[in-house]
């Protein structure tokens, strides 16, 4: 090859490395910018950044808040730390019969449809060591599984198990109400003649 052609060979090859350079750039002009300015003179917005994983969002619980563990100083809390209402309970009731019903029953004695066909059968929760155990125990047998009860964790978030355990109460307390805290014509009625 000739000195000539060798060197118009390089010349050609960098002005298409330089043109190929300065296109591809040109893009880059013409893309939406997090900070453009609109038709009002304003910066528009940059779209919602998602948090680095682990971080806590400022405002939440903290990791160690015994809303997300359902302990306290390394032991179950005693009572539910989430305020107990009529839409806490409702709540309770709809994730109780998706997710513990099948085993546990819709009255919670244990009688569930997969025990009726054989499945080990759960203890009663109106067995009265259960009615005494603390809330916080409760917690951690949905978050992590207990015996041949797999853990919920994934299903159910904090907020929910917590509504769930408030159900759970709540149907204890239907079963076990000492007669003198009826109302008086209730009293009548379950009364003897």
């Amino acid at each position: 090859m000739k000195r000539g052609a060798f060197f118009s060979l390089r010349v050609y090859a960098a002005l298409g490395g330089v043109m190929f350079a300065l296109t591809a750039c040109d893009n880059m002009g013409h893309q939406r910018k997090a900070g453009d300015v609109g038709q009002s003179g304003r910066a528009t917005p940059s779209p919602p950044r998602t948090p680095p994983p682990f971080t806590v969002e400022r405002g939440s619980a903290a990791p160690g808040d015994p809303a997300l563990t359902g302990l306290l100083d390394g032991q179950p809390v005693e009572r539910s730390p989430v305020p107990v209402t009529r839409a806490l309970l409702s709540a309770g009731r709809e994730r109780f019969n998706i997710h513990c019903a099948i085993c546990h029953g819709e009255d919670g004695y244990g009688t569930g449809i997969v025990v009726r066909r054989g499945f080990p059968a759960p203890p009663s929760y109106h067995d009265e060591r259960l009615r005494r155990t603390p809330d916080g125990h409760f917690f951690d047998v949905i978050t992590r599984g207990y015996g041949t009860m797999l853990p919920l964790a994934s299903q159910l978030t904090p907020a929910e198990r917590w509504a769930v355990i408030a159900y759970i109460r709540a149907l204890q307390r239907s079963q076990h109400v000492a007669l003198s805290e009826l109302p008086s014509e209730d009293q009548a009625h379950f009364s003897s003649p």
